[in-house]
């Protein structure tokens, strides 16, 4: 097979053509921390993508890939370093004072540990509260009444509303947490591993009460998670994120079968088959190496230190392999996506 001439300036820039219905659309974000002296953490680092209008986008990826602080890019929490982020076609990085505080009502997010992301001074009826006083949605009574119509939305008493966070359980304080992010009644809620922090049993439930949620209020999540089992059975499409960069964004259930890049199918490996019959015969993708540094992270592909089947010296520790389609609303970013599909 002829060999494939590759570089730099003939890789097509890793932007996606919007597509019908998109209500958040993000073209090549990134996202630097200063760490000393001349010294940046590449947090975020030049990723692109879209969130359809009704779905739910799962996140997925290593500890320190940029998930979260990608998420928080998405609704301004933080600004970004370079790049555009469109909300119903408008640029949310251009946006500045009350416009920014506006479309933020609109774009909500449910944050990973419900201990920290709830006031312990305030009662649960002044949290959920908050963002409508903020806002000046409602006053006096029905103010009131709506703190309790958003308590049993989310299966909690609605007399719940005088109590303190420290008065509840975990599972209770993500839905307190449900609750605030549903009050001003926003299109996109972004949930930042809104489940890692709970016990098994607790995570099937806020996992259908989201759900449930989704489909009573019509709104679009950004899931980001790093149970694999958990993002395919709520999500319809699945970005993975590796070192700051997105690798493979693909139909759920495409990337679970036939997964393009080489870490996808590393991560898919290490989900456990609850049938010891099945598990005895599956082969562990074990990756070599440790994460690189994303103050320092490697030429070419940022991957090509723990790949399987890079090319080193060559095109995969010199070229960054674009994000591009590899088939039918499937894209990766890989210089062998082929092989990588017919090992599969």
């Amino acid at each position: 097979m002829a060999e494939t001439q590759w570089s730099a300036e003939s890789a097509p820039p890793a932007v996606l053509s919007p597509v019908p219905g998109t209500l958040v659309r993000v073209v090549d974000a990134v996202k630097h921390f200063p760490a000393g002296v001349r010294t940046t953490v590449k947090a975020v680092d030049g990723v692109s993508f879209e969130i359809r209008e009704g779905e739910t986008l799962g996140l997925v990826g290593e500890s320190g890939c940029g998930k979260s602080t990608l998420g928080r890019l998405v609704c301004q929490l933080l600004p970004v370093t370079s790049g555009q982020i469109f909300f119903e076609g408008e640029d949310l990085t251009r946006l500045r004072g009350e416009k920014l505080r506006q479309k933020r009502r609109q774009v909500q997010i449910i944050f990973q540990d419900p201990y920290a992301s709830l006031d312990p001074r305030m009662t649960v009826g002044d949290i959920i509260a908050e963002p409508l006083v903020n806002f000046g949605v409602v006053r006096g009574k029905a103010k009131d009444k709506r703190v309790q119509e958003l308590l049993r939305v989310v299966g909690l008493n609605p007399y719940f509303n005088n109590r303190y966070p420290h008065e509840f359980s975990g599972g209770q304080r993500q839905r307190i947490g449900i609750a605030r992010a549903l009050a001003l009644n926003p299109k996109l809620i972004i949930c930042d591993e809104p489940i890692s922090a709970l016990d098994v049993s607790i995570q099937a439930q806020i996992i259908n009460l989201l759900e449930d949620l989704q489909k009573e209020f019509h709104l679009t999540y950004l899931f980001i998670a790093h149970d694999l089992s958990v993002v395919r059975h709520i999500s319809d499409r699945v970005m993975v994120m590796y070192l700051g960069k997105a690798v493979e964004i693909a139909d759920s259930e495409a990337i679970y079968t036939t997964p393009r890049h080489p870490y996808t199918k590393a991560l898919l490996s290490a989900i456990p088959v609850p049938d010891p019959r099945i598990e005895s015969k599956r082969r562990l993708i074990e990756l070599s190496g440790e994460i690189p540094s994303p103050v320092n992270p490697p030429s070419g592909c940022h991957f090509h230190t723990r790949c399987p089947i890079a090319v080193v010296p060559g095109v995969c520790s010199e070229v960054d392999p674009p994000l591009e389609e590899k088939g039918p609303d499937h894209v990766a970013a890989c210089h062998f996506s082929e092989k990588v599909a017919t090992e599969v």
